[in-house]
């Protein structure tokens, strides 16, 4: 049992290489998926080295405790990744976010509980550490820094709000029923994908090489390699002096050094032209994720990540 796991949203863009990686390193994987009939979220999992023999695939819905009951029992540890993604365009924020985001968690931390696991590792976003305007201008945002929620509601940035929220219950359920939680906060998100589909991160830079203008001021703080996040989650996992919340990204950053380094490895593209100051009273830092790299995390950095991803993009047929 000590070696099986349960990883939810395993089809996703994160959840897939968490997946592979865990595998790799021997472990049983109990991976969660919204259809099991559909190809485009098992394919690319059961193809996956080990995947025959400790790869189990469970279909979930976040609300409906039961379907979450069965996937982590036998589990020694979780690895909750599953929650929306919905930056654009969103009609009913409660139906579409609030209620996945954070009913979902609260099913599944649950759920673990009463399966007698022994660590949780939650999935959260820096999207829970910005925006947070009030934050002092002189102090670097770490995992001391909240979004404010009521900031969010002003702007109707229910993204950031699902992921603020879903993890201040997973903290107040870690402290009213004992049970042992530990959080990654994840930046921009990029580099090889191993599902069909796209993740929001990577959709922004395929914009951006289309020549999009928007600078994401209340959406960016850097960007983390998709191995990297899923190292991150192990590392806290099998560290048990790992505790509290833990910033993963390669660098404090805003968009605009990202869009300039982008433009710089890639003029063939319609990258636009931009300030490089785009995200107001976001002090950069190296060392943002010094938590993770005290637990011997070395991020790749930025123009690896940036190629790594554009090489994707060419593979996938999004780009030529």
């Amino acid at each position: 049992m000590e070696k099986v796991v349960c990883v939810t949203g395993g089809s996703g863009c994160i959840g897939s290489c968490l997946v592979r990686l865990l595998l790799d390193r021997g472990y049983t994987v109990h991976a969660t998926v919204q259809n099991l009939n559909d190809e485009v979220e098992t394919k690319h999992l059961e193809a996956l080295d080990g995947a025959s023999t400790r790869l189990r695939l469970f279909q979930i819905d976040l609300l409906h405790y039961d379907s979450i009951v069965a996937a982590v029992r036998g589990c020694a540890g979780v690895f909750h990744l599953a929650s929306p993604c919905i930056v654009d365009q969103v009609h009913e924020p409660q139906k579409e976010l609030l209620d996945p985001a954070i009913k979902g968690t609260m099913n599944v931390l649950a759920a673990a509980k009463e399966a007698g696991v022994k660590r949780v590792v939650v999935t959260s976003s820096i999207s829970a550490i910005m925006p947070s305007p009030n934050w002092p201008s002189d102090v670097v945002k770490r995992e001391e820094c909240w979004t404010d929620i009521e900031y969010c509601k002003q702007k109707g940035l229910w993204y950031p709000l699902s992921k603020t929220l879903a993890e201040k219950a997973a903290w107040d359920f870690a402290k009213e029923n004992g049970l042992d939680v530990v959080v990654v906060n994840p930046g921009t998100v990029m580099g090889p994908v191993i599902p069909p589909r796209l993740n929001a991160s990577m959709l922004m830079l395929l914009r951006l090489l289309q020549g999009c203008t928007e600078t994401f001021e209340d959406f960016f703080m850097g960007l983390v390699h998709f191995k990297d996040v899923a190292l991150a989650h192990i590392l806290v996992y099998e560290n048990k002096v790992a505790a509290g919340r833990h910033l993963c990204a390669e660098a404090i950053s805003h968009y605009g050094d990202f869009v300039a380094k982008v433009a710089e490895l890639y003029p063939e593209y319609n990258v636009p032209r931009m300030q490089r100051d785009t995200q107001p009273g976001l002090l950069r830092a190296k060392d943002g994720s010094k938590k993770l790299m005290d637990l011997g995390l070395e991020f790749i950095p930025m123009e690896t990540i940036i190629k790594d991803a554009v090489e994707c993009l060419k593979n996938k047929g999004f780009i030529s």
